[in-house]
Order: structure tokens, then C-alpha cells, then sequence
């Protein structure tokens, strides 16, 4: 996991995060959000939704030590999850997404990241400013209980993880039916 030093307030420190992951100034005024799956290239509109999510995700990275490769976006993804995301829509399907990916080639990964979550908090309760900004990273982690090994995880954490893990699953699911239904199309046309 990438480290950020307690003393860097999360503006120096996000500004590291994005230097170290290519992501410029964070992509916030973007127009599309561009990803590659291996060769596959795709984008998606960066809706207002989906922009106000992100602001707290690339801060959740920085606080939790989370990378962003495919088990750090799992993890991360069932974190927020877990300690809740409140009234942003754009993070609970963009969180399912990464949460069910995780769960086919990191299970061990999502879990201890969703039991993580169940016992700390996260920013996405509070009114997005810039002067949040200027916190430092270990009065963050103080605050949002990261700062401390979480406690052993509970039966309710479990069935939670359970809840949770089939709602990702379905979700994906659900997606992955239309872009069937196109490829059985398209090949029975050619067939």
C-alpha cells in the first residue's frame, strides 16, 4: 500500500497521489472518464455525481493506503461500501462494480477491507469544501478511526459482507445481460 506521511495535509498529499498515478490534476473537469480494461479502451460521462464522489475517493486512497491497481479499487470499493456512501449514488454502483471484481480474484483483499470499513468512517457524510483540504493526513486518520487496528470482525460484519457481496455480484449481473444479448445478436446475425 502507498503511504502518506501524517504530517502533509491532504492537499499536498492528494496532489502526490494523483502525480503518482498519472491522473493529472484528478480529471474533476473532464468531460468523460477514460479507462482500459487490457487492449479494451472505453469511456463514460463524468456526471456530477460521479465527480462529487470521486473527490472523497481520491482522499479515501490517500487516508486508507489503498493503491489504485485492480485489488486497491476492490478494496477501496468494499471500504466505502462498508462505512457508508451515504446519499452518493455514483459511489455505491461505482464501489458494487470494483467490490465485485475484487471478490473473483482477491476475496481475502475485500473482505478484511469491508470488515475494515464496518469499524472506521469515511468522508463522504460531510459537506465537500476546500478547507477540508488543508487537514492534515493523521488528523484525518484520526478522525475517520484509521489510525488503529480494527476489532475482530462480528457476525453482523460477516452477513453484511454477504448482503453486500450478492448485491455486487447482481449488479454486475444484471449489467453484463444487455452486452450479451448484443453479442448473441451480432453473431447470430453473421452466423
Amino acid at each position: 500500500m502507498p503511504h502518506y506521511d501524517a504530517a502533509l495535509t491532504l492537499r499536498d498529499a492528494r496532489g502526490r497521489y494523483f502525480a503518482a498515478n498519472g491522473l493529472g490534476e484528478g480529471g474533476y473537469q473532464d468531460a468523460w472518464v477514460r479507462l482500459a480494461l487490457g487492449p479494451v479502451r472505453f469511456a463514460f460521462p463524468n456526471t456530477a455525481g460521479r465527480v462529487r464522489a470521486v473527490r472523497y475517493h481520491d482522499l479515501h486512497h490517500v487516508v486508507t493506503g489503498y493503491a489504485t491497481d485492480w485489488t486497491g479499487e476492490a478494496e477501496i470499493g468494499a471500504w466505502e461500501i462498508a462505512s457508508g456512501c451515504r446519499d452518493l449514488l455514483a459511489a455505491w454502483v461505482l464501489n458494487l462494480y470494483a467490490m465485485q471484481i475484487g471478490l473473483w480474484f482477491s476475496p481475502r483483499a475485500v473482505w478484511r477491507a469491508f470488515a475494515r470499513g464496518r469499524h472506521t468512517r469515511n468522508l463522504c457524510a460531510g459537506p465537500w469544501g476546500e478547507a477540508l483540504l488543508d487537514e492534515s493526513v493523521g488528523a484525518m486518520r484520526r478522525r475517520l478511526a484509521l489510525d488503529r487496528e480494527p476489532p475482530s470482525a462480528s457476525l453482523s460484519d460477516q452477513l453484511h459482507f454477504a448482503g453486500w457481496s450478492v448485491a455486487a455480484l447482481a449488479l454486475a449481473a444484471a449489467s453484463a445481460a444487455p452486452l450479451w444479448l448484443v453479442a448473441w445478436a451480432i453473431g447470430a446475425h453473421f452466423w
